[in-house]
């Protein structure tokens, strides 16, 4: 009667025994519209019109819906392909309509077979009621699963899409890292070989636990803040006394899920277009704190502040300008790609100077 639900889904799984039931709910109502109809048009009692229709339709549903289940194994289509379906249903009718006379003719106590006496009209008008309304439930049935189907099939193409997506953007965001800190790097090497080395080898450190790393859609925030860790630690060694730190991540909050490399892009804005045009450097700060039902993560800096980080000159070459906004418009995306509308960010003048950003988002239920 249904198109059915995945393949790994039992034949008489929780999700299928619950379509069945519905199925079985329905075809009882229309028994007893059927029912009504028949007391209204051919007069007679009601009771045995009832007695009469809900026996053969339930037969009817019991048969076709238990053996469709059974016939179709785990597959992914919950109906029997070809013909099959076509018997199943002239089976269904025939079973449902000799049973359910058989009962019905008991309860009002009508000799039994009473209905196959071709002289009247009883056989012809049970018949094609019978297989009209069987007909008919079916393909309701089936229409309601072929849409639950394929709207399944929809959601999974989307959740491939985004997971693609996600992979994407994370792809670009490790080389732009990576970029930048060889860049560091090759200017350290000549003017501060040992400071190079130390810088090299938190490089390794970092790289090593990213890289080992699972490539899953989300990972937990405290991995999130221990990766934000290293990598502070990273250009700690390029700026030695010119950068500090603070990670704030409350305890109830460590296991929340949240895509990967969310935040190092937010960091690496702060220390580029931030505190590195500083001569003192300064301090960035990184907190996430639960407002009602939204996790917010504030990523804050002491450095020349909005308006001059955004300010570069003409004469500068134009592919620092486009990695000057990167790593935002990359949260922003991520944000967009995870949580849709539900996701938010800012940008705005931190208090005593410097830039805030906010990120904002659903807690999981």
């Amino acid at each position: 009667m249904s198109v059915g639900q995945a393949a790994s889904q039992p034949r008489f799984g929780s999700e299928n025994v619950r379509d069945m039931l519905r199925h079985g709910l329905i075809t009882a109502v229309f028994c007893c519209l059927i029912a009504i109809a028949l007391t209204i048009t051919d007069g007679g009692g009601w009771a045995a019109h009832l007695v009469y229709s809900l026996s053969i339709g339930i037969i009817s549903w019991l048969f076709i819906d238990t053996s469709r289940l059974l016939l179709t194994g785990h597959r992914d289509i919950r109906w029997p392909h070809g013909g099959w379906g076509y018997v199943l249903v002239a089976i269904g009718v025939t079973i449902g309509f000799l049973g359910g006379n058989l009962i019905g003719d008991a309860w009002t106590g009508a000799p039994a077979f009473d209905f196959m006496d071709l002289s009247g009209h009883k056989l012809a008008t049970g018949v094609v009621i019978t297989v009209a309304t069987t007909i008919g439930m079916c393909f309701f049935f089936y229409s309601l699963g072929k849409s639950k189907h394929l709207q399944s099939q929809i959601d999974l193409a989307q959740r491939d899409a985004t997971e693609a997506r996600l992979k994407l953007l994370e792809t670009q965001l490790e080389p732009h890292m990576l970029f930048n800190t060889l860049a560091n790097l090759r200017v350290l090497i000549t003017i501060d070989p040992p400071r190079a080395v130390a810088m090299l080898d938190r490089l390794n450190s970092y790289l090593r636990a990213t890289l080992s790393g699972s490539r899953a859609l989300s990972h937990p925030l405290s991995t999130e803040f221990d990766r934000l860790g290293d990598y502070l630690a990273l250009m700690s060694v390029r700026m030695g006394d010119r950068l500090h730190y603070t990670l704030e991540l409350p305890e109830d909050l460590r296991d929340t899920p949240v895509p990967p490399l969310l935040l190092q892009p937010l960091v690496e804005n702060s220390i580029r277009h931030g505190l590195e045009p500083q001569v003192e450097g300064g301090r960035i700060v990184v907190r996430a704190h639960r407002d009602a039902s939204r996790l917010v993560i504030e990523v804050s800096d002491t450095g020349v502040g909005l308006d001059a980080a955004t300010a570069v000159p003409s004469s500068t070459p134009s592919s620092t300008q486009d990695s000057s906004g990167f790593g935002v418009a990359q949260v922003r995306e991520r944000l967009a790609t995870v949580y849709g509308e539900r996701g938010r960010m800012s940008l705005a003048p931190a208090p005593g100077g410097g830039t805030c950003a906010t990120l904002s988002f659903p807690l999981p239920a």
